[in-house]
């Protein structure tokens, strides 16, 4: 399949360039996946009227770090900036660097007094790994002189970090939010489970394997980047009792996909912690998911080859087609989808 087979005409005052308050007051498109039947709903809170006891949703409970380090490479003094995408070991990332080529295997940075780091090594997709040594505890300093990384096309400044965090965020270490996850407020929660839904969780850290652009012609030559998931074994026992009792698991964003696909084996979720590269496109046969709630996605990014996956190239284009139409807000801070 060729890339630009999943290519959409989408004209750019549609991109979201802020989050909507409250959080659940986007819209939400309707996508039957089997018919392409689209239906649309005014508020994204109507997804209580959608799911039901039948239900388990499944959540990525994963945390934003202010990942987007500002500062100067040692000796002559240009600027640097650095994107933290995942722990090698302590105080060791693997990050993107710009400009990268100025930043060769032992370069200096200096990011202010407490924290500098030095460049051990080049990464297979341009990147680099850079040990940081910083005074006083590494965690909090990142808190302190970091920046949320928002996506390049968000071009307004977040005033509140925390519309960049899911309520439910509790492990740290993404460097990209799970971004349908966003439309879940505290109350909402508490309606879906007043309604008997199931509530699950599951942890992958999104970096470069998420937004990574494919620049290959054909998709299949495409290689996505690792990224660290973990499985409970307490939420491995409610989706797998839930599977075998016949409900749906509805998977809240790909990166919740991507977890569950990645963890299950013969029909079952296994319990434990792993890196993934599981690339989903048309063809892929889900083993655990049945519906998706999810965002709109850029054109040829893998994000939409997934979904297309689950529902169709034919059906996902037409839907996006009718949602650019009908003025729907599209990527990170924008409208929904219930793939069902």
């Amino acid at each position: 399949m060729k890339v630009t087979d999943f290519d959409y005409e989408l004209p750019e005052e549609l991109i979201a360039q802020h989050p909507v308050e409250p959080r659940d007051t986007s819209r939400l498109m309707l996508l039957d996946k089997v018919t392409g039947e689209v239906a649309h709903k005014e508020h994204f809170y109507d997804i209580v009227d959608e799911l039901s006891d039948n239900d388990v949703l499944v959540f990525n409970d994963t945390k934003v770090i202010p990942a987007r380090l500002y500062g100067h490479r040692q000796g002559s003094g240009g600027k640097v900036e650095v994107l933290l995408l995942t722990p090698c070991s302590e105080n060791k990332w693997e990050c993107l660097v710009k400009p990268g080529k100025k930043c060769p295997i032992g370069q200096e940075l200096v990011f202010d007094d407490r924290l500098t780091g030095k460049v051990l090594d080049k990464t297979s997709f341009g990147g680099r790994i850079i040990q940081f040594e910083a005074q006083g505890v590494f965690d909090d300093i990142i808190q302190e002189i970091g920046e949320m990384p928002l996506p390049p096309y968000i071009h307004e400044k977040l005033e509140d970090k925390d519309r960049y965090q899911t309520v439910y965020a509790r492990e740290k270490g993404s460097a990209a939010a799970p971004t349908a996850g966003l439309h879940f407020t505290p109350e909402l929660l508490e309606r879906l489970k007043a309604k008997g839904v199931t509530l699950a969780f599951v942890t992958l850290h999104v970096g470069l394997g998420t937004f990574r652009p494919v620049s290959e012609e054909t998709i299949e030559d495409h290689e996505m980047h690792s990224e660290y998931y973990v499985v409970t074994a307490e939420t491995a026992k409610i989706i797998n009792d839930a599977k075998a009792a016949g409900k749906r698991i509805v998977a809240v964003g790909t990166t919740s996909v991507r977890t569950l696909e990645s963890a299950t084996q013969n029909g079952v979720l296994q319990a434990g912690h792993d890196w993934t590269q599981i690339f989903i496109y048309p063809g892929y046969k889900y083993k655990m998911v049945d519906a998706l709630i999810t965002n709109f996605h850029l054109p040829q990014s893998t994000l939409l080859m997934l979904i297309s996956a689950l529902a169709g190239r034919e059906h996902c284009l037409a839907a996006y087609k009718e949602a650019v139409k009908e003025r729907y807000r599209f990527f990170s801070f924008g409208d929904a989808m219930f793939i069902r």
